[in-house]
């Protein structure tokens, strides 16, 4: 009894040595930031001298009555669902055109790859160049064609600005969108769709019916994975509006930046990554939910 007792006791000794790899890396990655996260946001910091003061919950409190802060959390979260939409249905769609053309798409997929490997400062400096009134190439094609009478300052209209943003973002990430979409297809079985075309299915009944049913949880995951990059948007504004015009494009992380490391405040900025996350995953619930819903359908 006692060598069994013995071996019962070894064996949980092994497990635990076995994960304890995983534990650690989790306490250094992720228990420890947040813990220092959190005594920021519940002192009084600056960037030069952290922890000078408790102060409790004021830094919180002091956020959630910023409207500049409450505004441009606002604007992170519409744009990260309507950018991570309208990349999620254009790169579907190049991916089912490219699942058309057989040994031709996956040569095309790895052609799209570009956009993607390209760093995020080059593609902003590069749209920026393409925008500019003076000189870009968007306004002299505009002024060519005679659409319009002097250059326009697109990054200088509060509008404008953000489409540019979402424009910039679209042609770096649509790519992504598409690799896993063409990877998501490619798992459907052709006997599938032959048989749908056999019992006289058109092209729209079988996307409807057939295609999107069988990819619907691998596109749950994909949505929820750029929602998620969405989300963190920094460097395209950084680099194209610098949060302007005035403060029309600051998103949350472009905030939580000229906090820490303009205004020094390191516990605002921690109140705000503080409330920030927490928000997000509020808003990302009802998204895992049914990304989890498809996946038990789709088992």
């Amino acid at each position: 009894m006692a060598f069994k007792d013995g071996r019962l006791a070894f064996q949980r000794l092994g497990r635990w040595l076995w994960i304890s790899p995983i534990l650690l890396g989790l306490a250094v990655t992720l228990v420890y930031p947040t813990l220092f996260l959190i005594a920021l946001a519940l002192s009084k910091s600056t960037l030069g001298k952290p922890f000078r003061d408790f102060v409790g919950l004021k830094p919180i409190l002091a956020v959630l009555q910023d409207p500049l802060f409450l505004t441009s959390m606002a604007k992170s979260i519409t744009y990260a669902f309507v950018t991570a939409s309208i990349q999620l249905v254009l790169g579907f769609l190049i991916a089912l055109l490219f699942t058309q053309l057989l040994k031709a798409g996956r040569f095309l997929v790895s052609l799209i790859l570009l956009p993607l490997m390209t760093p995020p400062v080059m593609v902003g400096i590069a749209w920026k160049l393409i925008l500019a009134p003076a000189g870009g190439l968007l306004n002299g094609v505009l002024l060519d064609l005679g659409l319009i009478s002097a250059p326009i300052s697109i990054l200088g209209d509060p509008v404008l600005a953000w489409i540019a943003i979402a424009v910039a973002d679209i042609w770096q990430w649509t790519p992504f969108i598409v690799i896993l979409s063409f990877a998501a297809l490619s798992t459907i079985p052709e006997g599938v769709h032959e048989a749908a075309i056999v019992d006289g299915a058109s092209p729209l009944q079988r996307l409807w019916h057939i295609t999107l049913p069988l990819v619907a949880a691998p596109l749950s995951s994909i949505y929820l994975l750029k929602l998620i990059l969405s989300f963190k948007l920094f460097d395209l504004v950084y680099v194209l509006t610098f949060g302007g015009p005035g403060f029309a494009t600051t998103t949350t992380g472009f905030s939580i930046y000229r906090r820490a490391l303009e205004q020094f405040d390191v516990a605002h900025a921690a109140a705000e990554t503080l409330i920030y996350s927490l928000v997000i995953g509020l808003v990302l619930w009802p998204v895992i939910r049914l990304h989890q819903h498809l996946e038990r359908k789709d088992a």
